[in-house]
């Protein structure tokens, strides 16, 4: 028996069964550097899913490694927020000042399942509400309020839920019945169903929209830019605040902007986010508007949230972003990214559709008559470039959509050395 295989029957003897693993013969990831990594079987790969979009810096980053370690060689893991925390306290500053929000405070937690929780808290007890709006297809974390906030029913555990949730339409233009209308028809069509949905499943004072700029779980899928500042314009009418979930979608992953909401023309009352800034160190937390942060009245902590170590690590990952411009890599090699994926579009007609923005990229796969979803032959993608020697990820309602996320600083060639592992993989199908 080989390592993976003697590893793996240890997971199923004392792990649950829920917890999702990738492939057929899973692996163990044991050591990386720049964007690859390597296998507890000595195999390696070019890593494009990068942890789940949380390693975007890639694997081995002296400037992260000894921001980590200065932070150790003082003795001082961990301190509780019962304590002023320096470089907490510098953080806060640095993503209230990013995020563009006015007076803006900022809560640390530890995912984004746990930002998410604490964002709805805040909406709820500042409007006095417990109904919420949510987007079909969506996926904001696997805790009790956040299942019951995800449209998407690969991933809610429960119908039971602590807030009254109504789904409005998504960016998921493949399936959607608006899906051949223009960009201004379909936001128009979809603003439309906005207001149908408040009229009549809502008692009209509800306490926020959430959405993910670019839904991350639910496929990549992406709207058109604008989508959600003309949804905006309705949820004004009624007070309803608009907290945007940027768990995968921030610190200039799209390219475009720093934020995925910018393409949407709005600061939101709120912004929820983790995964990429601590490079793999676990920290997540909410920016708000100062008003509604301080909504909260009884007296809270957040144990590990914004540790020492966290903080500092995430301090140096913004810095290193900032100093390498990493949002323009990520706008330049994405580009080369998606230019690749739709020349294969126009080679494999299994190919539905490829989304997405900068260094996020959906490839839905599709059954011969061009719509049904192709969950096998997704598995079988996944397989074949596995074996290549590539790493992705997969998602999407049905589970046929290839999900494409590399480290942000990724090179022109290591993207290039990617496409050709797809090709090959598509032509062997």
């Amino acid at each position: 028996m080989g390592e993976h295989a003697d590893l793996l029957k240890r997971h199923q003897a004392v792990m649950p069964d829920w917890i999702s693993l990738l492939y057929d013969q899973p692996i163990e990831l044991v050591s990386g550097e720049g964007r690859r990594v390597t296998d507890g079987e000595g195999r390696t790969y070019l890593d494009f899913f990068a942890g789940i979009l949380t390693n975007m810096l890639g694997y081995g980053v002296p400037e992260v490694r000894e921001a980590i370690e200065a932070q150790l060689d003082t003795g001082v893991v961990h301190t509780s927020t019962l304590y002023l925390i320096r470089q907490q306290v510098e953080l806060a500053e640095r993503i209230a000042e990013l995020s563009g929000i006015p007076d803006a405070k900022v809560f640390f937690a530890n995912s984004g399942t746990e930002a998410n929780e604490a964002a709805l808290l805040l909406a709820t007890q500042y409007r006095r509400s417990n109904q919420i709006l949510a987007l079909r297809n969506s996926y904001h974390g696997r805790s009790y309020a956040a299942m019951g906030i995800t449209g998407n029913r690969g991933w809610s555990a429960s119908s039971l839920t602590p807030v009254n949730v109504s789904y409005v339409h998504s960016g998921y233009r493949f399936r959607s019945p608006f899906r051949d209308l223009p960009d201004d028809a379909y936001t128009a069509a979809c603003v439309e169903d906005l207001r149908e949905v408040i009229a009549t499943t809502t008692a009209g004072d509800v306490a926020c929209m959430i959405a993910e700029p670019i839904q991350g779980v639910g496929g990549f899928a992406t709207p058109p830019d604008g989508f959600f500042g003309a949804m905006k314009e309705v949820l004004d009418e009624y007070g309803i605040l608009f907290v945007s979930d940027e768990v995968q979608t921030g610190w200039g992953r799209t390219g475009e902007h720093f934020w995925g909401i910018q393409a949407h023309g709005f600061v939101p009352a709120a912004m929820t986010f983790a995964k990429g800034l601590g490079n793999g160190i676990a920290i997540g937390g909410v920016v708000a508007r100062g008003e509604l942060m301080d909504t909260v009245r009884v007296n809270s902590i957040s144990t590990f949230g914004g540790n020492p170590v966290a903080t500092r690590a995430a301090l140096a990952v913004l810095d290193y972003v900032r100093d390498h411009d990493l949002q323009a890599n990520a706008r330049e090699v994405g580009a080369r990214l998606f230019a690749g994926l739709r020349a294969l579009q126009e080679k494999h007609p299994v190919i539905g559709e490829v989304r997405g923005k900068g260094l996020m990229a959906g490839v839905e796969l599709v059954e011969p008559d061009g719509r049904t979803p192709s969950t096998s032959t997704a598995a079988r993608v996944l397989e074949g470039t596995r074996e290549r020697g590539l790493l992705l990820g997969k998602g999407g309602l049905y589970g046929n959509v290839l999900r494409i996320a590399p480290p942000v600083t990724i090179s022109s060639g290591e993207v290039d050395e990617g496409l050709r592992a797809l090709a090959d993989t598509f032509a062997a199908l």
